[in-house]
């Protein structure tokens, strides 16, 4: 089923004053300006999927959808990209929403909340709860497109900020989530509290590189051990050589996500039977 895509009706004008639009008495944190930017750059540049309009607190923003292109399809993935990005970022983001697709999976990429280029860490994690009704607007759409298996995709600080969601929701609406570098942060500046691993009782993949932030690396150590009483098929994946952003290594990230998925059972966003054979690193 094709979207409903908003941005090909609009001017480039309208666009942005959709985007930039909150209603009143709602208090945005997040720069909605430079959003903006991003999404007017972002649209002109798509080659692959159709760019979608989505709202969220009072005020539209950009997600990509990319329907499947093979049969049968196995369901859709939420992407959420790291600080700063777009949703056709060229780092992971862009390579899984675009190769996905191509493995069974539709994808829709979304635009999370963003700061200024300087924000760092500690500045974002004042935004994180705002991903949560993007999260909650993409499943909606998936939803309503007749997909029954949703899987949730962040990486870096779109972690945290899927996170936060887990935090409040729990992982009930997802079939599974997998998490890309995950803990990552600023010198300095530690997690100020562990991730809601209790929220989650959805199959859980961890997947990062060996040549990672030492932060990841971290978390990795500490998650181990905790797999197996989120879900029995939860699991990590070191990619040998990769750092956090994967550059060279993305088709060894896709076939890492896949092959993970092709684990668990075509059973809507329910968790899976014990009997899944979990995947080791």
């Amino acid at each position: 089923m094709k979207p409903n895509n908003i941005l090909s009706l609009l001017p480039v004008a309208t666009i942005i004053l959709i985007i930039s639009s909150v209603l009143p008495g709602t208090a945005a944190t997040s720069d909605l300006a430079r959003e903006q930017r991003l999404a007017e750059q972002t649209v002109d540049a798509i080659l692959d999927g159709e760019p979608v309009m989505l709202e969220a607190d009072g005020h539209a923003f950009l997600g990509i959808y990319t329907e499947s292109a093979t049969e049968p399809v196995q369901g859709a993935a939420i992407i959420l990209h790291g600080r700063g990005m777009h949703p056709d970022w060229t780092q992971v983001v862009g390579p899984l929403r675009i190769g996905l697709p191509e493995q069974g999976w539709s994808t829709l990429s979304l635009q999370m909340p963003v700061l200024t280029k300087d924000a760092s860490y500690y500045d974002y994690a004042a935004v994180f709860p705002e991903a949560t009704p993007r999260i909650n607007a993409g499943i909606s759409y998936l939803q309503e497109q007749g997909v029954q298996r949703i899987v949730l995709i962040a990486h870096s600080c779109g972690v945290h900020m899927s996170m936060a969601w887990l935090e409040q929701q729990g992982s009930g609406d997802i079939a599974a989530y997998i998490g890309i570098g995950m803990g990552a942060t600023d010198y300095q500046q530690p997690m100020r509290k562990p991730f809601p691993f209790n929220k989650i009782q959805a199959p859980l993949l961890n997947i990062y590189g060996s040549d990672d932030y030492p932060a990841v690396l971290r978390q990795a150590e500490t998650l181990e051990p905790a797999l197996a009483g989120i879900n029995p098929a939860s699991a990590q994946i070191r990619i040998e050589g990769a750092e956090h952003y994967f550059d060279g290594y993305d088709e060894e990230l896709l076939a890492a996500i896949t092959g993970w998925l092709a684990t668990l059972k075509k059973q809507g966003n329910r968790v899976p039977d014990p009997e899944i054979n979990r995947v080791h690193p």
